[in-house]
């Protein structure tokens, strides 16, 4: 239909709909789609109103500034002008024309309406650019195009949206334009004109309703910072970081945060007190530095947000939300499709490995899943980037998006500052470059010219390495991996890499290890939190800092344990994911934080003080009851029925007993609310009465390491006897089989966990031609080994 004067110039945010992308740019057609169609789901989007794309392209015609601005863009493309000289005189053309009378009128009109909703003269207003072409599933365009906040006053709100239509034409916007194959006069600019949350007072941020890096699309993830959103956004800060499990948020009395991650939050963007400006940024208070931006309540309310949108979108979207200080009250004030996971059914990912384990230079958040190496170009300033060499590894204090012409030429990039739900992430993500952000020290650690390797493939934390490392691409058809009748599970034991795993058939996680959580991120002696008086002031220093923002050093165990325990659970919900409580031997927990205070010394660890003996036993009876206050958590207060306890290294009926019995007593009883207890067959003895260890488990998990150890008295970690140490011999073999009837005599299920099906293709057959019911594999061996089990399983059937 042709456009008509009468038509009209700004449309108010409740009148448009999804389908008005064409009229107001992708980000107020889906604030219009949020405001008519949420609003009932609890959603609440500020009020506001829209310029049109006809209206920019009246005033370009009423300019008659078209042909000198094409003029430009053709001598950029002939190399005739640079793309600095050319956006800057476009800008300056569009800055010099004046708004047509009647668009001033209309905004004059709705600003004063706004006014009358609000009961607020001159209420502070967002202004915000939307392109027609931004915010769609393939490109995203984030922070191509300027914001304004805190504007107020007519001439102020008009002049803003003057400066709106001239950032159409930022030089990073021309860049990322053509990069992406749009016409640039094919293009119209919207501006968005909405009620300023007072999150200058509270706090704001970003959400994907996906794992961003991962694609994982269980669960939704919150950054968040005090003050104004531009912070996290444009990357100037490190966020908190909040995961939500989305499958369990409507369960009753569930509340499945399961991750809760505090960020350094450095500055806070508020309202500036001066005329001349509308922000400013301040340091954080130290102490706001060290708390949490959002109450659990809070976490979930956006978490519920988030499900609703997607589900109204069919399809994962990026959030960003505000939290007014004023009445405490949460907003959704943009949202647009995720460009990276969210365009197709996942078929096929790639899987990166170092070869080699080294100590890494320094760590930050991972954005990607990729491995790079090169020589660092390292750049300060933007004004510098004319110097960055083609296939260089960028590193920076931070990347916005005015970097993205340097960022789609990196091999990889690393920042200072920044999170994973920045608008620089985001456009890394789309050009496909791993990055890791928010080193926090990345430009004072590293040198211009240093060869260096970047890993994301280790969940979201991303490692530097000094020096160019070898490493493994491989490439999986995930069409191509058969279907079995035992069932093929994962063995996983790092939190942050458990995501990265979901897209594997595997049915449920058949080994999940606490160790690496208490080492890693716990990182100090359970009973030193509980009995600090008995460790050193240093020790005690130390366990202050780790247990900050948390009620006690023992809630900061129980809550982390049961988080990491819980993203270890997620990944292939509602299958089985069987814990094994910690099996750390004496000299490994002597070398957490406070463990000497509490550890003796012993000859030999691996037939120690380990496993189930020290769960009922008083030197750490104290400590084993933080981990069932954990597993109770994960399990009922989040939700994760679907986690199966597994007790390790039990050598006797009546260690057995005792270790049930302290489980009930701490909230853990077998049969209770659904809960399942398998027992690790480790040892000869659960072999020889398998039966009657039966009577007291819902199921057994051979652990091959320890029990070819314990059948063939081969130390395992001896280089001396490495040649001895096969699963395969034929006592082990012997064993093994004897166990797996007899757990079936006795009804019970049994797998196995042990990493000899991850290493000897025959002896995944040998499971199979006994009736194992699970095989759980190390990721790494899961494409390979599923293979060898379906061909098992046919030969088996004769086929």
């Amino acid at each position: 239909m042709a456009h008509q004067p009468t038509d009209p110039a700004v449309i108010w945010f409740q009148d448009l709909s999804i389908g008005d992308v064409p009229s107001v740019g992708g980000k107020n057609a889906s604030l219009g789609e949020l405001v008519r169609q949420l609003g009932t789901a609890g959603v609440r989007v500020p009020a506001g109103f829209a310029t049109t794309a006809q209206a920019y392209r009246d005033f370009v015609a009423a300019g008659g500034i078209r042909p000198a601005m094409e003029a430009h863009i053709a001598r950029f493309r002939a190399g005739e002008e640079s793309l600095q000289d050319a956006g800057h005189a476009i800008r300056t053309l569009i800055l010099a024309c004046h708004l047509p009378d009647d668009l001033v009128s209309q905004i004059r009109t709705a600003y004063a309406r706004l006014s009358e909703i609000t009961q607020t003269r001159d209420p502070a207003v967002a202004v915000r650019s939307s392109a027609t072409a931004e915010d769609l599933p393939d490109a995203s365009f984030a922070g191509q195009h300027e914001s304004f906040l805190n504007i107020r006053g007519e001439k102020a709100l008009l002049d803003a949206c003057l400066r709106c239509f001239a950032s159409l034409f930022t030089d990073r916007a021309i860049s990322y334009r053509e990069a992406k194959g749009f016409d640039h006069f094919s293009v119209a600019l919207s501006v968005g004109i909405q009620q300023m949350v007072r999150s200058d007072l509270a706090g704001s941020g970003v959400i994907f309703t996906i794992d961003p890096e991962s694609g994982f699309p269980g669960v939704a993830t919150i950054s968040a910072a005090w003050g104004l959103g531009e912070t996290v956004v444009q990357g100037a800060v490190n966020p908190d970081r909040y995961v939500v499990f989305k499958a369990l948020l409507e369960k009753p009395g569930a509340a499945p945060i399961i991750e809760k991650s505090r960020g350094e939050k450095a500055i806070t963007m508020v309202y500036a007190q001066d005329a001349a400006h509308q922000t400013r940024v301040i340091p954080t208070d130290p102490d706001k530095r060290l708390a949490f931006v959002l109450a659990d309540a809070e976490i979930l309310e956006l978490g519920r947000w988030a499900v609703a949108v997607e589900a109204h979108y069919g399809r994962p979207m990026d959030l960003e939300w505000a939290k007014d200080g004023s009445n405490g009250l949460l907003y959704l004030v943009q949202a647009r499709p995720e460009t990276v996971h969210g365009t197709g059914q996942q078929k096929t990912f790639r899987r990166y490995e170092l070869k080699t384990q080294v100590s890494p230079l320094l760590s930050g958040v991972a954005v990607g899943s990729a491995i790079a190496s090169g020589q660092i170009c390292l750049i300060q300033d933007a004004s510098d980037i004319a110097r960055f060499t083609d296939g260089a590894i960028l590193v920076t204090g931070n990347t916005d998006p005015d970097w993205v012409p340097v960022m789609k030429r990196a091999a990889g990039i690393i920042t200072d500052r920044g999170g994973s739900t920045s608008h620089a992430a985001i456009v890394s993500r789309e050009l496909g470059v791993p990055a890791i952000v928010g080193t926090g020290s990345g430009t004072s650690i590293l040198r211009d010219g240093q060869q260096v390797t970047l890993s994301c493939a280790s969940g979201d934390k991303g490692l530097v390495y000094d020096g160019l490392l070898d490493f493994i691409v491989e490439d999986i058809d995930l069409t191509a991996i058969p279907k079995t009748d035992t069932a093929v599970m994962l063995n996983i034991a790092e939190p942050s890499a458990a995501f990265q795993w979901w897209p594997l058939p595997a049915q449920g996680v058949g080994l999940a290890r606490m160790e690496f959580i208490i080492n890693n991120l716990i990182k100090a002696h359970p009973m030193a939190l509980l009995h600090p008086e008995r460790i050193s002031d240093a020790h005690r220093r130390q366990i202050d800092a780790l247990a900050k923002g948390f009620a006690s050093p023992p809630d900061f165990f129980v809550e982390t344990l049961a988080r990491g325990i819980a993203r270890l659970a997620a990944p292939f919900f509602p299958h089985p994911a069987i814990v094994r409580l910690s099996d750390f031997k004496t000299n490994e927990y002597a070398h957490l934080i406070g463990g000497s205070a509490f550890e003796p010394s012993e000859e030999n660890p691996m037939l120690g003080f380990r496993g189930a003996s020290r769960y009922y036993d008083d030197r750490y009876r104290e400590g084993f009851a933080l981990e069932c206050r954990a597993l109770k958590m994960a399990r009922e207060a989040m939700g994760f029925s679907n986690i199966i306890v597994m007790v390790p290294f039990c050598r006797t009926l009546a260690e057995a007993d005792r270790v049930l019995a302290v489980m009930a007593e701490n909230g853990l009883q077998r049969g209770v609310d659904g809960l399942q207890v398998y027992m690790m067959c480790e040892i000869p003895s659960n072999v020889i009465l398998a039966r009657e260890f039966a009577r007291r488990f819902d199921g057994f998990s051979i652990g091959s390491n320890d029990l070819t150890q314990l059948i063939l008295g081969v130390d395992r970690d001896s280089d001396l006897l490495a040649t001895m140490f096969d699963e395969r011999d034929p006592a082990v073999k012997l064993s093994i089989a004897q166990a797996i009837r007899a757990a079936h005599e006795a009804g019970i299920k049994i797998g196995i966990c042990g990493q000899a099906p991850s290493n000897h293709a025959d002896f995944a057959a040998f499971l199979v031609g006994e009736g194992i019911d699970s095989i759980s594999l190390n990721p790494d061996s899961f494409v390979r080994t599923s293979a060898v089990i379906a061909q098992a399983e046919k030969s088996a059937a004769g086929g």
